[in-house]
């Protein structure tokens, strides 16, 4: 049984779980602890080594994955659209593992999904270009071809139809913000994803985000060629993937 732990780091809460990567699925119930504010990369530091502390029965072998909502390379933050200023240029990799007296090696939040998706969840066993975005208050991305990630895709920030940055037309919260209808707000979509499907011809979308959960309502609106399917892992997929990629970062 191959285990590895996985931290999604969000605006409002710090999850963590233990992962069984041969099911890919939480080894034991997650822990959840609320992000600290203002949430430097120390004040974080010190929520995951607590979190990982819950778990003694963790082997200290066992790496650590941690999701950033942001631009991440080499274990480097190089953006904070939406995280304290203070990521910029830090080196992520080198604090946590540090704190946590293990390796811990950091991804985009959006790049995790989209590996637990294409490994475990709607693209498993798919080959070729499959393209996962996260509908929620931006919209996240991740590139994945024949099962290897294209890191930091940040398609949400694509200029599309006039729309200097898409996300600020198209994302989930503005359809909430703008009393938007499924169909009004599907409009906008087919206009986003055949954008994706010109530039970049995938062989399936897979959409998730905490909208996805009704996709039945909104996903046969959206006018493509290419098939598109709601994404199954649902709120798991960031500490999923987060473990997936700290166990194959340290191959």
């Amino acid at each position: 049984m191959t285990h590895s732990f996985g931290i999604d780091f969000g605006g409002s809460g710090i999850k963590g779980a233990p992962v069984d990567l041969e099911k890919g699925d939480f080894a034991a119930d997650r822990v959840r602890i609320k992000t600290p504010q203002p949430a430097t990369p120390e004040a974080v530091a010190e929520v995951f080594a607590e979190l990982v502390a819950r778990f003694p029965q963790q082997d200290r072998d066992d790496a650590v994955g941690v999701t950033v909502p942001a631009v991440v390379r080499n274990g480097v933050v190089l953006s904070a659209a939406n995280i304290d200023k203070s990521w910029i240029d830090f080196d992520a990799d080198g604090l946590f593992t540090r704190a946590l007296d293990r390796e811990v090696h950091v991804v985009n939040d959006a790049d995790a999904a989209g590996l637990a998706e294409v490994r475990y969840g709607a693209a498993a066993g798919q080959q070729g270009l499959v393209i996962v975005t996260t509908l929620g208050t931006g919209i996240g991305s991740a590139l994945v071809m024949d099962g290897r990630l294209v890191p930091n895709s940040e398609l949400g920030h694509l200029e599309v139809d006039g729309h200097p940055d898409v996300e600020q037309w198209a994302a989930s919260s503005v359809r909430t913000r703008e009393d938007l209808s499924y169909p009004e707000w599907a409009e906008r979509l087919t206009v986003y994803y055949r954008t994706l499907e010109r530039l970049f011809s995938p062989e399936l979308f897979v959409v998730g985000g905490g909208v996805s959960k009704d996709g039945d309502q909104f996903l046969p609106l959206i006018d493509v060629k290419t098939p598109m399917v709601a994404a199954q892992l649902r709120n798991r997929a960031g500490i999923v993937g987060a473990a997936l990629w700290a166990e194959e970062t340290e191959r």
